[in-house]
């Protein structure tokens, strides 16, 4: 996945577990679509092509229906959701990125069960009703409106949808001692930005958990990372 505002996490965490894992540029990098761009000219691909392990986890389950993966990079969850039979829209900043999403849904077979659009989304939010909505590891150490996205983003469930959001809770093991000041909210904090409406909707996860990461010197480690699966009542 790419990034502009939504997904990182410090570059030196080098070999994510999945390609929306993280992506994060200090203040004074970060610029936008051209950051991202340039950043995923680096290399052939960036991250692991693997699907996030919280949505395959949460997600394996759900009838298929429509989906939409925001800051979905070189769309991986994209292309696992198309396979067990979603129709999936992908958004991210970097078109460089959304070219590769398509190619890699054209090799997997499911070209026509994906839509690409590239969207800054702290400026524009893709159409229509959704009964999927995942946003993993949507951070950024920028003026980055996370929580307005976040209610966007519960605003594009369908009714008896799901949205379901993953997130850092904490820096990676090695790196506690040599980190910039970031606030990681915990699922609670999270669920109150959501402001959902009192009745309309039901909380099925709210947690936080400990995984293993392996460090950029190939060393093991771990991360905490917290994740947020609601339910919009139909």
């Amino acid at each position: 996945m790419s990034q502009h505002p939504q997904h990182p996490a410090p570059q030196s965490e080098s070999a994510p577990e999945s390609e929306s894992e993280s992506r994060t540029a200090s203040p004074s990098e970060f610029a936008g679509e051209e950051f991202w761009d340039s950043r995923y000219r680096e290399s052939d691909r960036i991250w692991s092509g693997d699907a996030n392990a919280v949505l395959v986890r949460e997600a394996a389950d759900l009838a298929p229906g429509r989906a939409l993966d925001l800051g979905c990079g070189e769309g991986a969850d994209a292309v696992w959701l198309a396979r067990r039979g979603w129709r999936v829209t992908g958004t991210d900043i970097s078109g460089v990125a959304l070219e590769r999403a398509a190619g890699h849904a054209a090799d997997a077979g499911v070209a026509d069960r994906t839509d690409w659009q590239r969207h800054d989304l702290a400026a524009s939010f893709p159409a229509g009703e959704f009964d999927l909505v995942s946003a993993c590891f949507l951070h950024s150490f920028g003026d980055f409106p996370r929580e307005r996205i976040l209610r966007a983003a519960a605003s594009a469930v369908a009714p008896g949808g799901i949205l379901l959001i993953a997130g850092h809770a904490a820096w990676p093991s090695w790196q506690q001692d040599d980190r910039p000041e970031v606030h990681f909210p915990t699922p609670e904090e999270v669920l109150a930005q959501l402001e959902l409406p009192e009745g309309a909707w039901e909380v099925l996860l709210a947690e936080e958990h400990e995984r293993a990461q392996t460090r950029p010197d190939g060393r093991p480690g771990t991360r905490k990372d917290n994740a947020v699966k609601v339910r919009r009542l139909p």
